[in-house]
């Protein structure tokens, strides 16, 4: 398997979409073992966490009644989502940009005996014929990972019938003024919340190895009303008490404190058909 990319540098730069996308698809393919490895056992094979926080949709309901609807999964990575999905009588289909992602998620309909259909794009560019799927989602999947993170929002509105819902998940937009730590170290504020030039690894000829996106909340919510979606809610999940587990920037210390995660409710104007 192709080895993570070594970073020789991390910096603030803009990236176009171009060089966004063939970054962290290299990126995805090469991680995808060590992410699995580290994180295979918090996600579970056929289970549904929304975040780091523990927060699952067993528990949340943000879908909705999904019993009988076609669902939409961006983003997937290993799809363990949209499996659990499936044993919850929906009718997922999974996508991913990463074939290193994809390869996981076949090996987790192998290893459960739940088939979900795969497709490997590009979620700003679905290929799918429009107004097909009752319900979109991604659990941190896709949305900081492109450079033009509207054009996704038009894209799911396109592929959702009237009435679908939407529904994902990202870092939260007020944890990029905090360095990426989940010591004491990651509770000073650093950078400007509304300096929006992406977070860049980059390999020692420069090329970009990684590259996320950063979006205000102001952003968000006119990224959706431009795609035409109403916004329901706004999820904000506190740090569970006995959650002592750590991932990446997410720890108890900056969960008492800070929010880590943002998930965003909305849906399609119109009723469900």
């Amino acid at each position: 398997m192709a080895e993570t990319p070594k970073a020789a540098g991390v910096t603030r730069r803009d990236e176009n979409a171009a060089s966004t996308v063939h970054a962290n698809r290299r990126w995805w393919d090469a991680d995808a073992d060590s992410y699995h490895a580290t994180h295979g056992a918090f996600l579970g094979a056929a289970d549904f966490v929304w975040s780091p926080e523990r927060l699952r949709e067993s528990d949340a309901h943000l879908l909705g009644d999904i019993a009988g609807t076609l669902v939409l999964e961006v983003g997937c990575g290993a799809a363990m989502c949209s499996r659990w999905l499936a044993e919850a009588g929906a009718r997922p289909v999974a996508f991913d940009i990463s074939a290193g992602m994809l390869r996981h998620a076949r090996e987790g309909a192998a290893n459960t005996g739940i088939a979900v259909p795969l497709v490997q794009a590009d979620a700003q560019y679905l290929p799918f014929i429009s107004g097909v799927f009752d319900i979109a989602f991604t659990a941190f999947g896709a949305v900081p990972f492109v450079a033009d993170s509207a054009r996704v929002m038009r894209e799911v509105a396109r592929v959702l019938r009237p009435g679908g819902r939407w529904v994902f998940s990202t870092t939260h937009p007020l944890r990029w003024s905090f360095p990426d730590d989940p010591g004491p170290a990651g509770l000073s504020a650093t950078m400007p919340y509304w300096d929006r030039t992406p977070y860049v690894e980059c390999a020692e000829s420069g090329e970009a190895t990684y590259v996320e996106h950063h979006r205000t909340l102001g952003d968000r919510v006119r990224e959706l009303a431009s795609a035409g979606f109403r916004l329901l809610d706004i999820v904000e999940p506190e740090w569970p008490a006995g959650h002592v587990e750590e991932w990446g920037q997410w720890s108890p210390l900056r969960g008492a404190i800070l929010p880590g995660t943002a998930i965003y409710v909305c849906e399609c104007p119109g009723a469900r058909a």
